[in-house]
């Protein structure tokens, strides 16, 4: 056998053995030699001898020093052994702390280490090595010296920070996105626990980069301005039960009279509620009705006068028309000046209507910009209850009764889904860093049988707020105590760790609640609930730090996104084909992808001509519609007045026409089912959809679309979102391909997917993998998948995207004819699925996307 040392001698050691004898010598404590120890005459060698008598023969008193100095030997062995073992040890400082605690400059900078290891850090820390690395530069001057903020406020020329940036910052992935420096994902792998926190526990994200603009004026002239912008599916922004201020209405908003066109961005319209001494909300008070409490009565029974209670609630908040009134609308920040450019067009053609009406009488819109003016979280999952009890503490001074039901049954909501959907919650509390740390609080299960007699329904009184006065955001711009300050009167407490009781000096901070739901109407998705906690500037690290210290996980613009993609939602602005900012996003998104691909060798990137991909960098929606082709340029180039608002409004005749025809449109909201169902009843299609379209505007006072669209262009340039579920194997992904079937091939696939159990296959069949391998003609392309990905709420592939409304009434047809005269499994509608850069086409399942 050869030998292992290279001479063959076997002298010389290997680093595993140097490293083992090194380790060996670090851990063994030296022992004295016996040459060194005096003994007495008397002293025999062995083992010693212990009297029956214990106690016999022990002296009285131990002298310390002689005791000592007799063994010093030996307590100088063990503090060397101590010290040689710890320096020896295999890891580092920074090595022993867990994952979220590590920090990326924790190897040369001894302040990122905790406290009690920087001893050990700084032993491990070579002095020579910024010397050596050449990296130490020269201090400045102390009058040249820029301070903190001066520091941040330069980093912040070309965008603007978040309150919580800082935090951020060491913890997330951070990008530069719509003027903002934004988290865009955790550093650490938290792709899955986020999906689960949002399910089954609780997720926080910092949403205070959204934009606020806020409308004051009559409530007519509001709610007309309002209805001419928003989008008219579902209820109005005016409507009884959103102007009285306890709910807030999320919906879209177009430009000003141009629905179906123009769409622009989803937005949240919230009403500032009137005061408690008016005479509407003083009337509502006098018209609750108590809560039913006899015990024999029916479930169905206490429904039927909930919904009664509710009803009356809302409709008893009438108020006088020449009341002022507040309105809030919170919108995305890429489409903030598209939003106010509409709410300015829809406000000018609201008070020109109204002057015509009544030329004596003075009518005004004020915009406000609130931009920077309130903090905004958004906190989802089941726990956010127990979360948001925890750490907030309202004062002991509010006497709504409304609002002593609502707090008192907050802890024992298994999820924010049991109250009503968009409810506002206005309160008072103390400033959160008194009681810090934050304890979640404790749910407790009700008996069985139990029905809680406390019913709390959205009402006027439960959203008053002092966050709507601006005199009050002002003054609280900045806290009164600095932390500081508030653990010197921390290390005053006779007994450390309880929680600061409150002083007169102390601040009382407003804050919303709203309730938010993930959630899509007819669909088999798991809806996500949670809470937006709106609060004013200047206040986000104090309410941040308590919100997350009881281990809420915190979201960045991916978790975000995947809220909605597991609820089954649509995404702005990737998953909105017609919107605003979809081209903007396209544009960034093909100009990364594609930078990605040419960076990569032939040899590792998808051969895109050869797989037949035409269009891989982006959709392409025209060429879906047939409609030309347009040239995408960039938008710097091509416009030279960024952020002016034109003066000139178009006619009421050319809205959405262009020298091709009418524009690209995206049909979509609530009453989409109905309007396609109506539709085909009806032979002519083009004509109703045209009749829908104008039923719809005719719903918010808009006139009927002019003679210059014609209806078979209407109907040949309108997109419909729709669901992708995919019905075996795979998973689509992001710009995948929709292919539509023939008949002959969907009866091959629905044979090949059925299975004579019931359902359907489990593993892929042969003759589902052959059909799999045949990849469509170009012109069968009918779709793309704007957002796909493997669904972990579903267990499958999924995926959200648009087709033409002419190809979904087709494949409906399709579906009627081959399933005529039998009984088949397959109720939604069957396409083909492919990847960009795959080679194999995948059967789906698709379905409209309402809401």
């Amino acid at each position: 056998m050869a030998p292992k040392r290279k001479d063959g001698s076997g002298d010389e050691l290997t680093g595993r053995e140097k490293k083992k004898m090194k380790m060996t010598a670090a851990r063994t404590i030296a022992v004295q030699s016996a040459n060194t120890v005096s003994f007495s005459e008397k002293s025999v060698a062995g083992p010693s001898k212990v009297a029956v008598n214990g106690l016999n023969g022990l002296p009285s008193a131990i002298d310390v020093e002689k005791f000592a100095e007799a063994r010093a030997f030996e307590i100088d062995a063990m503090h060397n052994a101590m010290k040689n073992a710890s320096a020896s040890s295999t890891s580092r400082a920074w090595q022993a702390l867990p994952r979220h605690l590590r920090r990326r400059a924790a190897s040369h900078d001894v302040r990122r280490v905790p406290l009690r290891l920087r001893e050990k850090a700084r032993a491990e820390m070579d002095p020579l090595h910024k010397k050596a690395s050449g990296h130490s530069l020269p201090k400045l001057g102390k009058n040249k010296r820029l301070k903190r903020t001066e520091l941040f406020a330069k980093r912040q020329r070309e965008k603007s920070w978040l309150e919580t940036h800082i935090w951020h910052a060491k913890r997330m992935k951070m990008d530069n996105l719509w003027g903002y420096r934004l988290a865009v994902h955790p550093t650490e792998k938290s792709y899955r626990p986020s999906h689960r926190a949002s399910v089954h526990g609780s997720i926080i994200h910092d949403a205070s980069y959204h934009s606020i603009i806020e409308l004051k004026g009559t409530e007519p002239i509001l709610k007309r301005a309002l209805d001419t912008s928003c989008d008219p599916n579902g209820p109005s922004p005016g409507s009884r039960r959103y102007s009285s201020g306890s709910r807030a209405l999320e919906t879209y908003i177009y430009k000003s009279g141009s629905y179906p066109f123009g769409l622009i961005s989803p937005i949240t319209v919230i009403w500032k509620p009137l005061p408690l001494n008016s005479p509407s909300v003083i009337d509502e008070e006098n018209k609750q009705v108590p809560d039913p409490v006899f015990a024999d009565q029916s479930s169905s029974k206490r429904k039927r006068e909930s919904k009664g209670k509710e009803k009356e609630k809302e409709n008893s908040t009438l108020p006088d028309s020449e009341t002022p009134r507040v309105v809030w609308i919170i919108s995305h920040p890429s489409a903030y000046q598209d939003v106010l450019s509409s709410i300015r067009t829809s406000a000018s053609l609201t008070l020109e209507a109204f002057r015509r009406e009544d030329e004596n009488k003075e009518v005004e819109i004020e915009i406000g910009d609130l931009r920077g003016q309130v903090n905004i979280f958004e906190i989802m999952g089941p726990k956010s209850n127990q979360v948001l009890k925890g750490a907030l503490s309202p004062i002991s001074q509010d006497k709504r009764e409304d609002f002593k039901k609502f707090w008192s049954r907050f802890t024992n909501m298994q999820t924010s889904a049991e109250m009503s959907r968009g409810t506002v919650v206005g309160f008072k509390v103390v400033d959160p860093r008194l009681k810090f740390p934050p304890k979640n609080a404790q749910v407790q299960a009700p008996p069985v049988n139990d029905i809680p007699s406390t019913t709390v329904f959205p009402s006027a009184q439960l959203a008053q707020c002092d966050l709507w006065d601006g005199a009050v955001r002002t003054k609280l711009a900045r806290p009164r105590y600095k932390k500081k300050d508030l653990d010197e009167r921390r290390s005053k407490l006779l007994i450390p760790g309880t929680p600061l009781n409150p002083e007169r000096q102390d601040d009382r901070i407003p804050v919303l609640l709203i309730q938010r739901s993930l959630e899509a109407l007819e669909s088999k998705t798991q809806g996500i609930h949670g809470w937006t906690l709106i609060i004013p500037s200047g206040w986000a690290m104090a309410f941040f730090s308590s919100l997350v210290y009881t281990g809420t996980r915190v979201g960045g613009q991916r978790e975000r996104q995947t809220q909605a993609f597991e609820a089954g939602m649509p995404y702005f602005p990737r998953d909105l084909p017609t919107s605003v900012g979809y081209d903007t996003y396209a544009t960034a998104r093909a100009k990364e992808d594609k930078g990605r691909w040419d960076r990569k060798p032939p040899a590792k990137r998808p051969n895109y001509e050869k797989l037949g991909t035409s269009s891989p960098w982006r959709a392409d929606w025209h060429g879906v519609l047939g409609l030309p082709c347009p040239k995408f340029e960039d938008e710097a180039n091509t416009s030279g007045a960024e952020g002016f608002v034109s003066t000139q409004r178009e006619p009421a005749d050319e809205i959405g026409i262009t020298d091709e025809g009418p524009q690209m449109w995206l049909l979509r909201g609530s009453e989409v089912p109905s309007v396609i169902s109506n539709m085909s009843k009806m032979f002519i299609k083009g004509a109703a959809v045209l009749q829908e379209v104008n039923k719809l505007r005719a719903k918010r006072g808009l006139e009927a679309l002019g003679s210059s669209i014609r209806a078979d262009d209407l109907l040949k340039r309108a997109l419909v979102s729709v669901r992708i579920s995919m019905c075996g194997r795979g998973a689509p992904e992001d710009l995948a391909i929709i292919y539509q079937v023939s008949n002959d091939e969907g009866k091959k696939w629905e044979r090949a997917l059925r299975n004579p159990l019931g359902g359907y296959h489990e593993e892929e069949t042969e003759e589902e993998e052959k059909l799999s391998e045949v990849i469509p003609p170009k012109s069968s392309i009918i779709g793309y998948v704007t957002t796909g990905h493997f669904s972990l709420s579903q267990g499958q592939g999924f995926g959200i995207g648009a087709i033409p409304l002419v190809k979904f009434l087709e494949l409906r047809e399709q579906a009627e004819r081959r399933h005529t005269n039998t009984t088949s499994l397959i109720s939604s509608l069957l396409v083909k699925v492919r990847n960009r850069s795959g080679q194999q086409c995948r059967a789906a399942h698709i379905e409209i996307l309402a809401c």
